[in-house]
Formats: C-alpha cells, structure tokens, sequence
C-alpha cells in the first residue's frame, strides 16, 4: 500500500506563525489534520497494518449500563476497492471468545455456536458509514483519496480544552467534523449526523478519545474510546493493552469452510 509523504508534515509543521494567520479555511483544516497524523506518529501510524485491542466494553441504553464484557477487536487493513471500506474487523466478546462479530469488506457475520448469520443490511451499512468516517480510519486510509476536503470552523474551547475544530468532506458529500486538541494535536472528539430511517430524522453520533498511550514504533491509540448517539452515551471501550503489527492471519477474518450459515434476519 502506497503511504503518505510525510515531507509535506514536516513543511507544514515548520510553517510560522505569521503564515498560519493568512491561511484559508481550507489550507488551516489541511494543517490542523496533518498535525493530527504527525502527533500519532506519523510514518509509524501509516505502516500499522493491524491492530489488537484487548479491554472492558460497556453498552448503555437511556444512560445506563445495560452490558459489560471482555472484549478483544482484531484490525487489519487492506487495500479498499471502489466503493468498499479498507479493513476488516473481529469483534470477540467472553473469555473464551467463542461469540464474535465479522466485518469485512464483502459483509458482516454475527458467530455463535449455532453458525454464522449474516447481519442485516442496515446494521452493516451504519457500519461502513461509521468507518468511513472515523478520523483514524480517514488518516490511515483516505488522505490521498480523491474528492477529501478539510475545511477549518476555527479554534474554541470545549469542556475546558482549546481546540481546533475540522470539518472533513469526502466526494460522496459524507461529512465528518473533528475536534483537536491544541497542545497535544491529537482528536479529541468527532461527530456527524445519519440519517433515521425510522423517525425520517436525523440522529447525532459522536465518538470521544482520551488516554493516548504508544503501541509501537512511535504510533500512538486512545486506550479510552466512547460512543455517544443524541447525547447519551451508548458504548465506551477502555483498552487494557492495544498491540499493532501482530501479523494477523487470513483465517481470523474469514468463515470456517464447515461453519454453518444461518438466514439472515428478515
């Protein structure tokens, strides 16, 4: 997979002071998002090929615990075909982790002993938007896309914390907006409105980070990630140990030949 050239960090870091307050709204979301990618580290986040976290995962509904499980989520990225999100993605719950969830860029598959049931299309929909809009997804993967736009709305304070807040556009019109730290220059929040099908409204989802540890080679990961959808949260992750580059093999993303397929949900 082709990466980034990060000389073009560099020069944009390197730019003064003075420089900054000519920018465009354009050209100031293009640095803010570039600092993002440096501040993550860089080359090293650019070569994680995969990705292992390991924690507690908790699910809420009306604002109260309503799950918690061992979670282990297994990443791996791949190169994405048009029209198909770049990674694929299993998500184990329990010890043994014998009940899981399959993402890949063909489909969804949720595993338990009685087989494999391919989830509904709506569920995996609201998946490949969600990827495809998550900024570590979008710093790993789309940058050099065509059609990506970076539009700054300028620096606030929010909960306390300075930020430089990004609106980032792709060429389908798919719009994700950003919050980044100012002194650490990693995001710090990110929040987009979909489309309910439902309630022919919209609903509001956001995603908080916090806890920035290194996993590797200079690449850094938020060990606390947090799920929020019209302003109650609905799943935090908090990572005991996230490990990258593990050399994740092809049958943790596939189906067992022998599996059973079950329907899929009407």
């Amino acid at each position: 997979m082709k990466h980034l050239n990060l000389s073009v960090v560099c020069l944009l870091l390197s730019t003064s002071p003075f420089v900054h307050a000519a920018e465009t709204h354009e050209e100031r979301g293009k640095r803010v998002v570039y600092e993002a990618l440096a501040a993550l580290g860089g080359d090293a986040f650019l070569h994680m090929e995969d990705r292992v976290e390991t924690g507690r995962a908790y699910s809420f509904y009306n604002e109260r615990l309503s799950g918690l499980s061992l979670a282990h989520i297994y990443t791996r990225y791949v190169v994405p075909a048009p029209g198909q999100i770049g990674l694929r993605e299993r998500q184990a719950f329990g010890k043994d982790q014998s009940n899981s969830v399959l993402f890949t860029e063909n489909g969804a598959w949720e595993i338990t002993f009685r087989g494999a049931r391919p989830l509904e299309d709506r569920r995996y929909d609201n998946y490949k938007d969600s990827t495809l809009r998550n900024i570590f997804y979008i710093l790993r993967q789309r940058l050099r896309e065509p059609g990506i736009e970076f539009y700054s709305q300028g620096a606030d304070i929010v909960e306390n914390l300075p930020v430089e807040i990004v609106d980032i556009t792709d060429a389908d019109g798919r719009t994700v907006t950003v919050h980044f730290s100012q002194t650490s220059k990693l995001p710090v929040r990110q929040s987009f409105k979909r489309r309910n099908p439902d309630y022919k409204d919209f609903d509001q989802e956001a995603m908080l980070f916090a806890k920035y540890r290194d996993i590797g080679g200079g690449a850094k990961w938020p060990f606390d990630i947090r799920r929020d959808r019209n302003g109650e949260k609905v799943y935090e992750m908090y990572s005991d140990s996230v490990e990258i580059n593990k050399d994740l093999k092809d049958d943790l993303f596939t189906l067992p030949t022998n599996l059973k397929v079950l329907p899929k949900p009407k």
